[in-house]
C-alpha cells in the first residue's frame, strides 16, 4: 500500500474515531503533499512523501525547542503530540551502528579521500537515509570520518 493511500486510510480512521487531535496532524500532511504536487506540477511517489513528513517533523522539533525556551509549554506539548502522529508514516529510525556502516560503505563506493569527497559520500547516503536519521547529524559524522 502506498504512503498516500495510507494516510487518507488513517484520516478516515481518525474521523470515524473522533480524534481531532490525529485528524488535523493527517490533513495538514496531506495538503502539505498536494500543495507539493501542485507547485511541481508532479504526482509524489513515497519517497517524495517521506520527504514531506521528514521536514514536517524537523519543523516541529525546532518549534518545541523553542516553545520550551519560551516558557510556553502547552504549546511545545502540542507540537509533540503532531511529531507522534507523523512520525508513524516514517520509517523506523536507523541504529548507530547501522548508520555508522552506511557511513563507511558509502566512503568505500565513492572512492572519497578527503572532505572535497564529502558531497560524493552523502549524495549516496540521502537517498538511503531519507526519514531513517538525521542527514545533518549524519553529515557531521561523515566529516569526522573524512577528517580522520
Amino acid at each position: 500500500m502506498s504512503l498516500l493511500t495510507q494516510l487518507k486510510d488513517e484520516m478516515k480512521n481518525a474521523m470515524r474515531a473522533k480524534d481531532k487531535v490525529r485528524l488535523g496532524v493527517i490533513r495538514m500532511a496531506l495538503s502539505a503533499i498536494k500543495q507539493i504536487e501542485i507547485d511541481e506540477k508532479t504526482e509524489l511517489n513515497d519517497d517524495g512523501i517521506i520527504a514531506v513528513l521528514t521536514k514536517m517533523v524537523k519543523q516541529r522539533k525546532e518549534s518545541i525547542a523553542m516553545f520550551t525556551d519560551g516558557g510556553r509549554d502547552e504549546m511545545a506539548a502540542a507540537e509533540a503530540a503532531e511529531v507522534v502522529v507523523l512520525e508513524e508514516f516514517l520509517p523506523a529510525p536507523l541504529t548507530a551502528d547501522e548508520i555508522d556502516k552506511m557511513i563507511s560503505d558509502a566512503i568505500s563506493q565513492s572512492g572519497a579521500a578527503s572532505m572535497a569527497d564529502m558531497g560524493k559520500v552523502m549524495a549516496v547516503l540521502k537517498p538511503a537515509m531519507q526519514g531513517k536519521a538525521d542527514l545533518g547529524a549524519v553529515s557531521g559524522q561523515v566529516r569526522a570520518k573524512l577528517n580522520a
